[in-house]
């Protein structure tokens, strides 16, 4: 394959987990598909006239960070964005969450209820705050969380629900906000993978007492990294922002206790500016390389991709697909042979958060369900660094395993 690109780097805790391209010996004996790998990272690079423009306020100004004019202008932005009357951003979208929950939880109480089936690092945030996990299953449909499974989690142990959304499509956030509201239990978004979608007929963004979303570089809208929050209650917002910033509320002033330095600098904002620009037509090429997905997918037997809902407004950027009982090989085993020919596709939230060796104390009762979910679904290459033409090759690919396992046990109808 003729490569003109430059070798971009996915970053390695977002997407270049799994199982590396071969190494040693092996590497002397087989020419991966691909040179450069094709990774689940969006890697958007906004147009670079405009980050500079951004850049110019700042340097201009000469105010880099502590709440400047890019960082101000970001949060108006996002804030009319996702129709809600407040946004903070922050250095990263942990902090964004962990701090929202810390200051959200109900006193005297322990527990959070979130999926097991989510972020890998999700059971540490809530470590931090401290909480404990009380993992819930999903759907095994849409593998988002459902409200009768976030109701049979609550105890009197519990201190806030996590409304997480899944790669793919959004959890209904109306159904599990009036679950919350009818035990008297906060409830937190994290929609880090919904920034572009609705739910129901309102804008993600609004729902519970705030959500959370992410500027790293492999999501929507890149920032080099970063997250914010939006929320329409004020109390909340304004405690927040003073907790970003050592928890100062004026000059030597300080407030709430437990502040700590989560700003996001200049620099951030201005490339969240950009990114936030070309935001439409990214989605316009997401969908394009999802389409692609969809057509060359529909005659493989074995591999069935996740559908956008077209009613939630999707942002098409995450490309998931579920492994059924008539594909040959294993999820896992897929992966690997995938990641020999630089094709860095992953596991869907593998293991789940209950099942890793991570000794955080949670709560989980029988999720076998998310247990057999985790051994079925895996994220394929995307973002703005895979093109159409990729995507050929790597249902190409994925065809020719499946031909040559047919081949393998005998069946006439497998391609020569």
């Amino acid at each position: 394959m003729n490569e003109t690109r430059p070798l971009v780097q996915a970053p390695p805790e977002e997407a270049g987990e799994g199982k590396p391209p071969a190494t040693g010996l092996d590497q002397l004996y087989h020419t991966p598909l691909f040179q450069i790998p094709r990774s689940t990272s969006n890697l958007l690079r906004p147009d670079i006239e405009r980050f500079l423009e951004y850049s110019r306020i700042f340097y201009n100004a000469e105010w880099y960070t502590n709440n400047g004019p890019v960082a101000r202008m970001l949060e108006r932005r996002l804030a009319e964005f996702h129709q809600v009357e407040h946004c903070l951003v922050f250095s990263s979208g942990f902090w964004a969450i962990a701090l929202a929950m810390k200051h959200l939880a109900r006193d005297g109480r322990d527990e959070v209820i979130m999926p097991s089936l989510t972020y890998r690092r999700m059971a540490d945030i809530a470590a931090w705050v401290p909480l404990k996990p009380h993992y819930c299953e999903v759907d095994p449909t849409t593998l988002a969380m459902t409200p009768d499974a976030v109701e049979a989690s609550i105890t009197d142990r519990t201190a806030l629900i996590l409304g997480v959304h899944p790669i793919v499509n959004c959890a209904d956030a109306a159904a599990l906000e009036a679950v919350a509201e009818k035990h008297g239990i906060p409830i937190l978004f994290d929609s880090v993978e919904s920034v572009f979608e609705t739910s129901g007929n309102a804008r993600v963004g609004g729902f519970g007492a705030a959500e959370c979303f992410s500027l790293h570089a492999c999501k929507l809208i890149n920032g080099f990294g970063g997250g914010y929050l939006t929320s329409n209650d004020a109390d909340l917002v304004r405690t927040l922002a003073s907790q970003r910033n050592f928890g100062f509320t004026g000059p030597d002033e300080i407030g709430t206790p437990g502040g700590l330095n989560a700003k996001l600098n200049e620099i951030h904002a201005a490339m969240a500016l950009a990114s936030l620009d070309g935001l439409k037509d990214q989605v316009a090429l997401n969908r394009v390389r999802y389409e692609a997905y969809a057509t060359l997918l529909a005659d493989l037997d074995g591999i069935d991709l996740v559908a956008f809902d077209e009613n939630q407004t999707p942002g098409y950027k995450n490309i998931v697909a579920k492994v059924t009982e008539a594909w040959p090989y294993t999820c896992a085993e897929t992966i690997e042979r995938l990641n020999a020919e630089n094709i860095l596709a992953r596991a869907y939230y593998a293991p789940p958060l209950h099942l890793k060796s991570a000794h955080i104390p949670h709560v989980a009762h029988g999720l076998t369900g998310t247990e057999t979910l985790a051994e079925m679904y895996m994220n394929l290459p995307c973002g703005q660094r895979v093109s159409v033409a990729d995507i050929e090759e790597i249902v190409g690919f994925l065809r020719s395993l499946k031909d040559s396992a047919d081949q393998a046990h005998g069946h006439p109808e497998a391609t020569p």
